[in-house]
């Protein structure tokens, strides 16, 4: 572990919770989140010795300034990677390792640039880590068409492979037991990939494969934060994700491979109250169909090496279809995703190189499910995606002769 910068004004030497802030410049959006963690503590743990904690990559911009010049009643502590060193999973894995030193019993994850939050999220997110639970998952109300790589990749692979229905495997917002907490610090499994983006995909499946209770905590009003609008940007996160999925796939294949069904996780303070509506997006078909007409034209020849030769040959005929009567079914979008995980573990191609031929994919998936949803509502595009994900489960015996 590298060298780390602390700052602990008040000398906490042991602290029962732990709220963590990750960040990275969010010197304008990281007040708010201590404040309503402050608000959270106070009304619902005032009898528990905790602690707010910012874990930073050497911001710039005043975020530890502003952290601490923020309103709390309880102590803080900052944190920070050495000079250089980037990654919301570095990040965490600092607060992995001050978990240990603190010997806390609970620590709970929030996005610093999170404007939804509220003081009941620190409820909701660590009351049952108080009640043995080892991890919470958050559950947000979500548009039909937000969360995509959630929907199309991360909840059903996740689903499928581990056999635990974790709608939101990657929503920004945890809450893990200290015991976790250093499972979590010595896992041989970390990956450029988790230390950034991938930790959040990385935490649900090693909490699921860890084996203690989880459940998910309902949140209520829907995740409203920065938005990320930079191509770059989000095609890394794409790839640390899918990256850190195929990954792990890999590496708990004993675990994973007799698994048959997936069973429901509990959920945590269902029926709060909340009635604010998710915002929707809008959303562009011809864009979409292009993507995957371009990209069959960049990659076909490597989708050809990585797919077995029945897959791609339905691919193909999925590709000649015109816009209108475009539709990639969901049985052959599993059948694409192990393949890949199969060309993945078997080093076919880079994993670099993988994760970007999958985009144009996954743009098709993506309108398949527009198409098939529009003018649904809420509730019934969220029984389509459940469909789709028993779809999954109904075709791992192809995963399983594919994996040998």
């Amino acid at each position: 572990m590298p060298a780390w910068t602390v700052e602990n004004p008040d000398k906490v030497k042991e602290a029962d919770l732990i709220i963590g802030i990750p960040s990275r410049n969010e010197a304008d959006s990281i007040g708010f989140a201590v404040e309503q963690a402050s608000e959270g503590l106070a009304k619902y743990f005032a009898n528990l010795r905790a602690v707010i904690v910012n874990c930073d990559n050497q911001s710039d911009d005043g975020t530890k300034e502003a952290f601490f010049a923020a309103r709390s009643k309880v102590p803080r502590i900052y944190l920070s990677t050495p000079d250089g060193v980037r990654g919301k999973g570095n990040n965490l894995k600092n607060l992995f390792r001050l978990a240990g030193e603190l010997k806390t019993k609970a620590v709970v994850c929030l996005d610093a640039d999170t404007k939804s939050l509220s003081p009941k999220w620190i409820k909701n997110l660590a009351e049952p880590l108080l009640a043995d639970y080892s991890f919470v998952a958050p559950l947000y109300l979500t548009h039909k068409y937000d969360g995509k790589v959630t929907n199309s990749i991360a909840y059903p692979l996740s689903r499928c492979l581990y056999g635990r229905r974790i709608r939101q495997p990657i929503g920004g917002e945890f809450g893990f037991s200290g015991d976790l907490a250093r499972y979590f610090l010595d896992h041989e499994s970390w990956t450029d990939s988790v230390a950034h983006f991938g930790i959040d995909i990385w935490m649900t499946t090693l909490a699921i494969h860890y084996g203690k209770p989880i459940t998910q905590a309902f949140l209520g009003s829907p995740k409203i934060h920065r938005p990320t609008c930079d191509e770059k940007a989000l095609g890394e996160i794409f790839r640390q994700v899918v990256g850190t999925i195929f990954h792990l796939q890999n590496m708990l294949s004993p675990f994973w491979r007799d698994i048959r069904h997936s069973r429901p996780t509990a959920i945590f303070g269902f029926g709060t109250g909340e009635e604010a509506q998710p915002c929707g997006s809008e959303v562009d078909y011809s864009a979409l169909y292009s993507s995957i007409k371009d990209g069959y034209g960049r990659y076909y020849s490597l989708w050809n090496e990585i797919l077995a030769g029945e897959t791609y040959s339905k691919l193909e005929e999925v590709i000649s279809l015109d816009e209108k009567s475009f539709e990639l079914p969901t049985n052959l979008w599993a059948h694409i995703l192990f393949d890949m995980s199969v060309a993945c573990r078997d080093k076919v191609v880079e994993i670099d190189q993988l994760t970007e031929s999958l985009v144009p994919l996954y743009q098709g998936q993506n309108l398949t499910f527009m198409k098939a949803t529009e003018g649904m509502p809420q509730g019934q595009a969220e029984e389509y995606i459940e469909d789709q994900c028993l779809s999954f489960e109904e075709a791992k015996p192809y995963l399983l002769k594919r994996w040998g």
